[in-house]
C-alpha cells in the first residue's frame, strides 16, 4: 500500500483520530519507507483538507459541530446548485450514467446486508460516483472543485458506519427522487430533494460528534 493509502485509510478508519499528531518519521517507521514519500503523501493529504500542518508534523483535522453544520450548509447549497443545473443541461448519457451508477450502489448495498461482502469503502465510492455523475451533468466546471472542498470524507464516511440498513435504501430512495426530477427536467425538485438528501447526511453525523470526542479522549489516557 503506497504511503498516500495508508494515512488516508487510517484516517477516514479512526486509526489516526481527530487531533493526533502525525511526523515524518512516525510515518516513515511505520512503513518501513524513506521519508521522500510520505512527505508528498502529506502534501496531497493537507490539500484535501484532511491534515493540518504544524510547526513540526501535522495533525489529523478536527470538525467542531460548528465545522460541521457550516460545512454542510455549503455543500447542501453547491449540491442543491448542480443538480438544478442538471436538470436544465443533462444530456442522455448523463442520465444513463446515474442510473447505471445507482444500480450498482443499490447492489453494493444488498450485498452489505445480506452476505456482508461489501465494505463500506465501496459503498462510499458508488454513493460518490453517483454525485459525481449529477454534478458533471450540470454542465459547470468550477462546481466540483468547489465542492470537493467541502466534501469532508472522515465525516461521509463515518455516518455510513452510523447508518442502519433502512437508512441507507431510504438514501437510495432519495437518489431516484434526485434521478427523476433531472431526467424530467424539473429543476425545484431536484434541487430540494438534493438539499434533503445532504441534511440527512448532516444529521447523521452531528450526534455523533461528542461520542468521536469521547472516544480521542479515552485513547490518550490509555
Amino acid at each position: 500500500m503506497n504511503p498516500y493509502t495508508y494515512i488516508k485509510q487510517a484516517i477516514l478508519h479512526g486509526e489516526f483520530p481527530p487531533k493526533m499528531r502525525l511526523t515524518e518519521e512516525f510515518l516513515a517507521n511505520q512503513l518501513h519507507i524513506s521519508r521522500t514519500p510520505i512527505r508528498e503523501a502529506l502534501k496531497q493529504l493537507e490539500s484535501e483538507g484532511l491534515i493540518v500542518p504544524l510547526k513540526r508534523g501535522v495533525r489529523v483535522r478536527h470538525f467542531t459541530k460548528k465545522d460541521i453544520q457550516q460545512i454542510y450548509d455549503l455543500r447542501t447549497l453547491l449540491e442543491g446548485y448542480a443538480a438544478a443545473q442538471a436538470s436544465l443541461h443533462r444530456k442522455n448519457k448523463d442520465i444513463q450514467d446515474m442510473e447505471e451508477a445507482n444500480e450498482k450502489y443499490k447492489k453494493a448495498i444488498d450485498r452489505y446486508f445480506q452476505t456482508g461482502k461489501t465494505r463500506i469503502e465501496d459503498i462510499l465510492h458508488l454513493n460518490h460516483q453517483f454525485h459525481d455523475c449529477v454534478i458533471k451533468a450540470s454542465q459547470n466546471q468550477h462546481i466540483y472543485s468547489h465542492i470537493s472542498k467541502v466534501v469532508v470524507l472522515p465525516l461521509i464516511f463515518r455516518s455510513f458506519y452510523w447508518f442502519n440498513e433502512d437508512q441507507m435504501r431510504n438514501s437510495l430512495d432519495v437518489h431516484k427522487i434526485i434521478l427523476k426530477a433531472i431526467k424530467e427536467q424539473d429543476m425545484e425538485r431536484a434541487r430540494v430533494a438534493m438539499h434533503e438528501h445532504i441534511y440527512h447526511g448532516r444529521d447523521q453525523v452531528l450526534p455523533h460528534i461528542d461520542s468521536i470526542e469521547k472516544e480521542y479522549k479515552a485513547g490518550k489516557k490509555n
